[in-house]
């Protein structure tokens, strides 16, 4: 029988990660003999072994391995459905819109201001984040929908709209005698022995190899890039949180950034859908201060009925 029960993935995974049957009940609130026998009846139905159990303690077996990363995001989807579905079920609810801080600042003004101005449009909560953070914050429903950028985020299993492709910038403290350029290779930027590219975490959480600091916030990079401790590149709309400490420098041979739109397949609200039509509205009007062009090939504002 291949069902599986909700609260035996949530058993499982307490005592994979406790890997003490004791700590994964007290973590459970509950008794550890029921706990055991749960587990011992989730081995004999799926027919594995999932827990080797010696007197030295616990530890997964392979299959205990493969069932803890896909309970994981069997009970985060279903964590993401109640959301969806208690916010679903909310006429008062606001649209959440979440997007990087700092990034798209102009593009999202002027979206802002066109669903203000557009009758009976939902109201929209925007949701500042980390880099990185716009893909979790989708699947688990915490929000609705997301400004990203190719490359850079996680896109996988999304429906996107392109909106606009723009080149990047050096971020500099201001002192930095490269500051006084007006432009720089990616090749130069790269070779800075006093002021070494900072460092994001991959989307596993380790840190690519190199000499710049490891950051994790952007207020963290801009201190430190107004220290004369790093320097970063950047889409060049991300200007926004720039502060007087600091200078843009365009990277001429840095690869194009190409600002989406995203939200989940599943969608079906009438208010993503209109939000989604309204951005690529906005793509042929773009202004100058965006610096930004139209990915060639792309539909305009035609596509309004278009629906996630």
């Amino acid at each position: 029988m291949d069902d599986l029960e909700t609260r035996e993935l949530r058993y499982f995974v307490a005592v994979a990660e406790e890997l003490h049957f004791g700590r994964a009940a007290d973590r459970l609130g509950m008794a550890q003999p029921p706990l055991s026998r749960a587990i011992r009846r989730l081995e004999r139905r799926l027919g594995v072994q999932l827990f080797e159990r010696d007197r030295r303690g616990v530890a997964l077996t392979g299959a205990g391995a493969v069932l803890l990363r896909e309970a994981g995001a069997a009970l985060d989807a279903v964590a993401a459905a109640a959301r969806r579905t208690r916010r679903a079920g909310d006429a008062k609810r606001s649209l959440v819109l979440v997007t990087k801080a700092g990034a798209s600042h102009e593009l999202l003004r002027r979206l802002l201001d066109t669903l203000a101005n557009e009758p009976g449009a939902a109201p929209v909560e925007v949701l500042l984040c980390e880099v990185g953070e716009q893909a979790r914050l989708l699947r688990d429903g915490h929000a609705d929908v997301a400004i990203m950028h190719r490359p850079f985020d996680d896109l996988a299993g999304f429906d996107t709209e392109d909106l606009y492709v723009e080149g990047q910038v050096a971020i500099l403290p201001a002192g930095h005698p490269l500051a006084s350029r007006d432009q720089l290779t990616l090749a130069e930027v790269r070779d800075v022995p006093d002021l070494p590219i900072a460092r994001w975490p991959r989307l596993d959480g380790s840190y690519p190899d190199g000499p710049g600091p490891e950051v994790r916030t952007q207020l963290q990079l801009a201190q430190l890039v107004a220290l004369g401790k790093t320097l970063l590149v950047i889409p060049a709309s991300s200007r926004a949180w720039q502060w007087p400490e600091h200078v843009a420098v365009p990277v001429v041979d840095a690869p194009d950034v190409t600002t989406v739109i995203a939200w989940p397949p599943s969608s079906r609200s009438p208010a993503v859908a209109s939000l989604v039509r309204s951005a690529t509205m906005l793509r042929d009007t773009a202004p100058p201060s965006l610096a930004g062009r139209v990915p060639p090939g792309s539909p305009g504002p035609s596509r309004s009925d278009a629906r996630p």
